[in-house]
């Protein structure tokens, strides 16, 4: 319909990310954002959409790790405080199972990239609709079971990464394991956790920034600032087609704009402050969340002196095979440096697997270290 550029940006402000609007200031020549018809076409499983309607009035939040009284369906459909939100992203319905071939890419300023292939393999069990009887949020009970491996570089092949998530803090709320080829074996990794950069990311990314946001909302307190209209990266199935290749994508600066699609939708605001006695590398984290689809389509991270560090941008599909709406790729804009870093890229390799089967035992790490030594 329009272009968004320096130019015009001041007409559409208020729609923006603060992130969005750095893009556009810094690279007035060759940053832009096209907008598009708007598609309200995120949906759910009937069976999710009726559960999400009762846990209105059963779900309660008890500091901000700790839901309960929720099952199957979002936890917190008429949110009261800052953390829900960002609950009903970590507890959207994503399927039972999914096995995905995420490649990464870091870009340096001239537009030249680095691969990274990870292959990773998940049970959801909050939200499993094929669970009886289905699970209902309590601290404690297991919400993801998740093992990656990295196959490319080679200096990178034959990493593990274990991780079994509940809802609660420390290691009541996440256990995970590191498999490093060099060790030839596996050990607890308590650092896989917050802000410490993910393997083979080169600190590109955190692990708290992988899916947008994931893990522990301790470090933070929490503002429900409200809801806007924004301009959001949406039904973004052309960056993410098998037509596109990941040279395509990586362009000097920033991503090729010829490739996101943007809409106006409704989101949810949530501010992030960080706690000084739990100090995080993100001062403060602005947090943009999609109304329909309750996934976290853009955030701006800001540094210990009120400086905008990243705009971290998820660009939006829905899943009709699933039913459901995920970001890929995902872009961590790096302020700092000028790189930045893609992920969760799938143009060149297979599409996100719903179809396979993980028994329990897979997710365990003796079982890992087992694969990880043949």
């Amino acid at each position: 319909m329009f272009t968004i550029t320096a130019a015009n940006m001041a007409q559409y402000a208020d729609k923006l990310t603060v992130g969005h609007k750095e893009l556009l200031k810094r690279y007035p020549d060759t940053y832009k954002m096209n907008v598009y018809p708007t598609h309200r076409n995120a949906t759910f499983p009937k069976e999710i959409l009726d559960a999400t309607v009762a846990n209105a009035t059963t779900a309660s939040l008890e500091g901000v790790d700790f839901p309960r009284g929720a099952k199957l369906g979002i936890p917190f459909p008429v949110p009261q405080s800052g953390a829900e939100p960002i609950w009903n992203h970590k507890l959207k319905y994503r399927g039972a199972t999914a096995r995905r071939y995420n490649n990464q890419m870091i870009v340096q300023l001239d537009g030249k990239f680095n691969l990274t292939k990870i292959v990773e393999d998940v049970n959801f069990y909050y939200g499993n609709l094929t669970l009886q009887p289905a699970v209902i949020l309590e601290p404690g009970v297991p919400l993801i079971k998740y093992v990656s491996e990295t196959l490319a570089p080679p200096r990178l092949a034959g990493t593990f990464i274990v991780a079994h998530e509940k809802a609660g803090t420390g290691p009541e709320g996440r256990a995970a394991w590191l498999y490093a080829p060099a060790l030839k074996r596996i050990r607890r990794a308590p650092a896989v956790c917050c802000d410490n950069p993910y393997e083979g990311t080169d600190g590109h990314q955190f692990y708290d920034q992988v899916d947008m946001f994931n893990g522990v909302l301790e470090r933070f307190t929490w503002k429900l600032v409200g809801k806007r209209e924004m301009y959001m990266p949406y039904n973004s199935h052309r960056i993410a087609g098998k037509s596109i290749k990941y040279s395509d994508i990586a362009h000097a600066k920033h991503v090729n704009p010829a490739l996101p699609r943007y809409e106006l939708h409704r989101a949810w605001v949530v501010e992030a402050e960080n706690k000084s006695d739990l100090r995080h590398t993100f001062k403060k984290i602005v947090f943009y969340i999609d109304e329909d689809s309750w996934s976290i389509f853009a955030r701006d991270n800001y540094d210990h002196q009120g400086q905008l560090m990243q705009l971290q941008e998820g660009h939006l599909i829905s899943a009709s095979n699933v039913l459901t709406t995920t970001a890929v790729p995902e872009v961590v804009y790096h302020f700092n440096s000028g790189r930045y870093f893609v992920t969760a890229m799938a143009n060149e390799d297979k599409p996100t697997d719903a179809s396979m089967k993980f028994d329990e035992a897979y997710f365990e790490a003796t079982s890992v270290q087992k694969r990880a030594a043949k």
